[in-house]
């Protein structure tokens, strides 16, 4: 199913025991376009600290936010948690720290696989993910350089200028995630600033031809008419097969579920 980042904003992540903290924003991988951790507040119990939360210990699928969306079951203790390396989410994190938080968890490394996740499209862990736990096998681990850095804040990149063949079309308001393979398919494009009277509509990552990081913008070769005879975005539905079906014939683009 295909959910927005700001519908998890202020999610409460409920792991096995007391509630741990809300959801700020999130992390992306500027490779792939795929969610690889949700930024905890923990208010008061941990003196304000930020935690990260890796989808491998998310209950897989989404079920208790479709009932509660308020609601993100892990699992995941508070010791844990409160155990974990720490992590300044207001600077850059390098693979190198990824390799000792996902360490710590006893999660494989996602990147260098040929595919989102370790073991697959989806974030899902085969074996014991803990160390004390019976069976457990290390994860191999991979050299990586010590500044390789590819996480992007999606507070950040919210309100990067979109750039059509043809002009400035709207920037960034939201993204549309796959919750099973949390996957980013969508960027949600404000087009009132260029369009008077716009509307949002989306724009498949797919379909981004670059982003000068330096700069904030993100490039695509769609023109601004086909942005305006695109299928309006409406943020209260969720999003669709048949308007995904919609959206890419209106760009004449091939679907990605095929």
């Amino acid at each position: 199913m295909l959910r927005s980042i700001s519908e998890l904003k202020g999610a409460t992540i409920q792991p096995l025991g007391e509630a741990i903290g809300t959801v700020e924003e999130a992390y992306f991988d500027d490779e792939a376009w795929t969610v690889r951790y949700l930024v905890v507040e923990t208010g008061s119990w941990l003196s304000g600290r930020e935690v990260l939360i890796s989808p491998y210990s998310v209950r897989q699928p989404l079920e208790r936010l479709a009932a509660d969306p308020k609601i993100i079951e892990v699992a995941l203790t508070r010791d844990q948690v409160q155990n974990s390396p720490p992590v300044d989410t207001h600077k850059p994190i390098s693979r190198q720290q990824e390799q000792e938080f996902l360490g710590y968890y006893g999660y494989p490394d996602y990147w260098g696989h040929g595919d989102l996740w370790a073991m697959g499209a989806f974030p899902l862990l085969p074996q014991p993910a803990l160390p004390d736990a019976p069976g457990y096998a290390a994860p191999i681990r991979k050299e990586v350089p010590p500044a390789d850095e590819h996480l992007r804040s999606t507070k950040d990149v919210s309100g990067y200028d979109i750039q059509a063949s043809d002009g400035s079309i709207g920037h960034v308001k939201d993204y549309i995630f796959d919750d099973e393979s949390w996957a980013i398919r969508y960027l949600v494009v404000d087009t009132r600033n260029w369009w008077p009277g716009g509307r949002k509509v989306l724009l498949a990552t797919r379909w981004i031809d670059r982003i000068d990081w330096a700069e904030s913008n993100v490039f695509t070769t769609l023109t601004r008419d086909e942005v305006k005879a695109s299928p309006e975005y409406d943020e209260t539905v969720a999003v669709q097969r048949d308007y995904e079906a919609k959206l890419h014939a209106a760009y004449n683009r091939d679907v990605y579920w095929k």
